[in-house]
């Protein structure tokens, strides 16, 4: 139990699961597609088997059993920081991860001011050297929004993830509350202090949507220029047509499926076959465990 295709982790563990919509990048929920199918059984309410903050007692201690060290995705079925999961069922995950010292954790989020709140009323400073903390965002407006928040919870390493990519974003250019911009800073801030590790990818699944290559490009380039690692998940259900080398156009097979962004035609290959090459190339990068 606990076994992944996730590209970027070795084991997901769920011992909350279910959420709610926030945003555009939750329409065609991966999650919540998985859920049903698993209504009325593994402890998924039959009525209702995507209910915020259903919590799995039987998998509660499960990193505990896993002897060699896994990279952890956290809650992979729901969101540990919506309103509907207690405080002290959230200091339950956190107090399993205390012990599983073993195991790096990674918790994304789209509910950051939820996650800044319960990060300080534990009281974790500091914080875990195993728990990673992120944030999930699809577009410019989402990135404004959330990743400042992830800049002021206390973490270990910090993490941003750009899936579904729904448009593009500058990440140097996310404002601060002060009314400055990040700049280059936003990636150099040193050790728990600023964005250590960018995952990118594009939609998956029935109702997809296309992402544009520039989009990762610009992302890429970003992580690059400031040393921080990239990881590329892959482009999900469309593929732009010859994305390998600079360009993005080439021929669509007759009865495909495709979306013409203007400058660049994307057909809809399915996830199998899209891949994970960007410029010819996987981007697998990930930051060394906190000491």
């Amino acid at each position: 139990m606990g076994d992944t295709k996730i590209e970027w982790a070795t084991k997901v563990w769920n011992p909350i699961t279910g959420c709610e919509p926030v945003s555009e990048g939750c329409r065609n929920c991966y999650a919540k597609r998985m859920a049903k199918r698993l209504a009325g059984r593994c402890g998924y309410p039959k009525g209702d088997p995507f209910r915020p903050g259903t919590v799995h007692e039987d998998h509660m201690d499960d990193p505990l059993k896993w002897k060699n060290p896994e990279r952890v995705f956290v809650c992979s079925m729901g969101d540990l920081f919506h309103s509907n999961a207690w405080f002290w069922q959230i200091r339950a995950v956190w107090n399993v991860m205390r012990q599983a010292k073993q195991h790096q954790f990674v918790v994304l989020t789209k509910r950051p001011q939820r996650m800044y709140s319960v990060a300080y009323d534990l009281a974790v400073w500091p914080p875990l050297r195993n728990a990673w903390l992120g944030v999930s965002v699809k577009d410019q407006t989402t990135a404004d929004e959330r990743i400042p928040i992830l800049l002021r919870t206390p973490a270990a390493r910090r993490v941003v993830s750009y899936e579904p990519a729904l448009g593009p974003v500058d990440f140097n250019a996310v404002p601060m509350p002060d009314g400055d911009t990040l700049g280059s800073g936003l990636f150099n801030h040193g050790e728990g202090a600023g964005i250590d590790w960018l995952i990118a990818g594009g939609e998956t699944g029935p109702g997809a949507r296309p992402a544009h290559p520039d989009w990762f490009r610009s992302a890429r380039n970003q992580c690059e220029a400031a040393g921080t690692p990239f990881f590329f998940k892959g482009w999900g259900e469309w593929l732009p047509s010859g994305q390998v080398g600079n360009g993005c156009h080439g021929e669509i097979p007759k009865g495909m499926r495709y979306h013409n962004f203007g400058d660049c035609i994307s057909a809809n290959v399915g996830k199998a076959r899209s891949g994970r090459l960007l410029d010819g190339s996987e981007h697998n990068r990930t930051p060394e465990a906190s000491a």
